[in-house]
């Protein structure tokens, strides 16, 4: 049988419980709901202060508001994005490939606003027990917090009104149909079986993918390996992860569209892969370096998180331990081997922590999936992990580092050609607060 694909939100609520399977329209329910507005603010609260905070302490004094800036303004842009035209591209109706334009201005919502709502349309529909409204907001901190993630590559030398028209662009051209591709019945990922619970191909693979595209396009910073570029505030950086920690609980539990047992799971496992992840990297940086760095724990934590996104949904605690583990000896490699070997300027590690541990937390997905976890409606067993599912995992995360890196590029050279994105040089050297925003830190 044809394995359906069980990514976040759509393949939870079908796996939610047999009220799905009755004959009668669900009913919203109001700890479902409940559950996913306390889960929609925390993932806002990665984005701000989470992000900011954690980006912003870990450049140079002289960029720290123009970092928080980014964070703050991708915020408010795809927000605006989101409602025009981002949301109907990704859940519209539409093919195989993208979404339609029903849902421009969230057109509808008005209508349903107090009704159950169904994402798609016939045998392929999948019913949840809360309001559209609620999915709308849901969906747009993810599609907020993806290109705030893609800053971190491009720290302290990309102009601000190139980062906003990159943004817009890529949001609308990049960011919403892969998430049409993996998480509406639609979708030909979807469709041909892979697993992501939460975003592990949509937001972190993507944004990964797009922030070494940035950091190669952009070249290095000045100065770069021959002047002191230490973080000016690391604890900045320890709360903004520690933000991050807290929300992704939001992220991950909140992507089973219900306070459920499987919420609870993903909220557990979510706290092991962290958990663990911090330790191996704190311990690979201890054998290699002598001692275990703050930005080395905080920087674990957040790579054991990226990891299990694509699984919470699907693994059993033993599994979420070893992805953990692994993650953080993968995103220590991708962020101090890998970029010193290959020689790019990636600020602050957005493809070595996202990137990187995107693709092995969505390729270990296919190895640890248990199937009573991913069960759907459609199929009773579930998908369990296996080479089947393994291979199933590879081509989407092929197809998105594909998509990601070439429709990137694309967008990034348009870009440098109408307005340019790189600072002038003696503007990098003054610092992007004051040159960018006329403003300085204290």
């Amino acid at each position: 049988m044809r394995m359906l694909a069980r990514g976040a939100l759509a393949m939870a609520v079908l796996a939610s419980g047999p009220a799905f399977a009755q004959a009668e329209p669900p009913k919203i329910d109001t700890g479902d709901t409940a559950w996913m507005l306390t889960s929609t603010a925390l993932v806002l609260m990665m984005t701000v202060p989470g992000v900011a905070l954690f980006y912003a302490g870990m450049v140079r004094k002289k960029n720290l508001l123009a970092t928080m800036m980014q964070s703050f303004a991708i915020t408010a842009l795809v927000t605006v994005l989101w409602a025009v035209i981002g949301y109907s591209l990704a859940f519209g109706e539409g093919n195989a490939y993208i979404g339609d334009l029903s849902k421009v201005l969230l057109a509808g919502i008005a209508e349903n606003w107090d009704k159950p709502f169904t994402l798609g349309s016939g045998d392929a529909a999948v019913a949840t027990t809360i309001p559209e409204t609620v999915f709308v907001m849901f969906q747009m901190t993810f599609a907020i917090i993806t290109p705030a993630l893609i800053a971190g590559a491009f720290a302290d030398r990309m102009k601000f009104s190139a980062l906003l028209v990159f943004t817009a662009l890529w949001s609308v051209l990049i960011y919403a149909p892969v998430a049409h591709w993996v998480w509406h019945p639609n979708g030909w990922i979807f469709a041909l079986g892979a697993l992501d619970f939460a975003g592990g191909t949509v937001v972190h693979i993507n944004a990964g993918i797009a922030g070494l595209m940035c950091a190669l396009v952009l070249g290095k910073r000045v100065g770069y390996g021959s002047e002191n570029m230490a973080p000016y505030n690391l604890g900045l950086a320890v709360i903004g992860a520690s933000l991050l920690w807290v929300g992704w609980f939001g992220f991950n539990a909140g992507s089973a569209v219900g306070a459920s047992g499987r919420a609870g799971m993903a909220m557990l496992v979510t706290q092991l892969a962290a958990g663990a992840a911090a330790m191996a990297w704190m311990i690979g940086e201890w054998a290699t370096k002598g001692k275990p760095s703050v930005l080395g724990a905080i920087s674990g934590a957040v790579a054991g998180l990226v990891a299990i996104t694509p699984a919470a949904g699907f693994v059993l605690p033993g599994p979420a331990l070893i992805i953990g583990l692994v993650a953080g000896l993968a995103g220590f490699w991708g962020a101090t081997g890998l970029k010193h070997m290959l020689g790019y300027d990636d600020s602050l590690d957005a493809f070595g922590v996202h990137g990187i541990c995107g693709i092995v937390g969505a390729l270990l997905t296919g190895v640890f999936a248990y199937g009573p976890l991913s069960a759907t409606t459609a199929s009773p067993a579930g998908t369990s992990g296996g080479m089947e599912t393994l291979i199933i995992q590879g081509y989407a995360v092929g197809a998105t580092i594909l998509f990601s890196a070439v429709g990137s590029f694309v967008l990034l050279k348009i870009v440098d050609a109408i307005i340019g994105l790189r600072v002038a040089e003696e503007e990098e050297r003054e610092g992007l607060d004051v040159s960018l925003h006329g403003e300085r830190v204290a």
